[in-house]
Formats: C-alpha cells, structure tokens, sequence
C-alpha cells in the first residue's frame, strides 16, 4: 500500500518541482547586491537596513530567490524583523529583481510579511499579499511602475478593513 501511495506521488512532485521551480541560489556579490539594492547596510557581520537597538531584533536574510514575473531574471525578498522598527508585525521586506544588465533593482519594500500570489498585474508581476495581524490583508498589484492597493482579502475571499 505504502509503495503504491508513493508511486502514484511521484508524478505529482515532479510536476510541482516543474511548475514551481526550485529556489535559486545567489553568488555571494549577487547576494551584496541584493542587500544594497533594498538599502541594507552591512555593518559587522549583519545586513541591517533598520538600526534597532532591541535584542529582539533580526537582521536582513534573503527568503526567496525565484523568477516570479516569468522574465527569465530572479528576484529576491529580503525579510527583516523587530518591533522598534516595523510595529506589532515585528517584520518588514524588499522585493528585488535583476535586471538585464546584471544589476538589482528595488521594486518594492514596507511593513508586513508578503505572500506571492498566483493572480498579476501589468508585465506578468504577481499580486502580493501583506499580512500581518488581524485578519483583512491588503493586496498589492504591480501597475507598470509600482505596486500598490488593489484589494483586501482574508483566505483568499474579499474583505473589508476595520
């Protein structure tokens, strides 16, 4: 039975390993390039774009490095945590993405944790969900030259802000 459960599985990984990809891993002067594109500094050891003086404090790493607009360059997100900084979410983030002659670009950056979408806007750019507490997200979509408000949802269903 267990054998037959992982056969019929295999295909299905390896669809979601086609479709999805897997992650991509930077050079380290790709990596030094990211971080200075979202504006993080690198002061000792850590990448800091946000100067808190808490213990609670996480410095910058890169979550993800994957083509999300389907132009055949990677982006990347960079994530950052602490309360001094970004508030009761306690995380902010930068979307980067290489450009066609090698260098990083910011695209988009704030407060939150974002969740790519499979829904687009202009260019193939998909649709990001900022979360953070409570439980109406705005969504942001990209326009041609910046993302901004295109709804609020909760479980992928539409919502009102409170």
């Amino acid at each position: 039975m267990k054998l037959k459960i992982l056969v019929a599985s295999a295909p299905m990984i390896l669809f979601c390993a086609f479709v999805f990809g897997s992650p991509e891993k930077l050079s380290p002067a790709d990596e030094t390039a990211t971080f200075k594109a979202a504006g993080f500094k690198l002061k000792g050891k850590m990448w800091r774009a946000c100067d808190d003086p808490t213990p609670t404090y996480t410095p910058g790493v890169i979550e993800q490095v994957r083509d999300i607009n389907g132009d055949g360059y990677p982006e990347a997100v960079i994530t950052e945590g602490g309360t001094y900084c970004y508030g009761n979410t306690g995380s902010g983030y930068s979307l980067v993405s290489k450009q066609a002659n090698g260098s990083w670009k910011l695209i988009t950056n704030g407060t939150g944790i974002p969740t790519v979408l499979t829904t687009k806007g202009v260019g193939g750019w998909p649709d990001i969900e900022i979360g953070g507490p409570g439980f109406c997200f705005p969504v942001q979509r990209w326009n041609g030259s910046e993302y901004v408000l295109q709804r609020h949802q909760y479980g992928g269903k539409p919502c009102r802000p409170k």
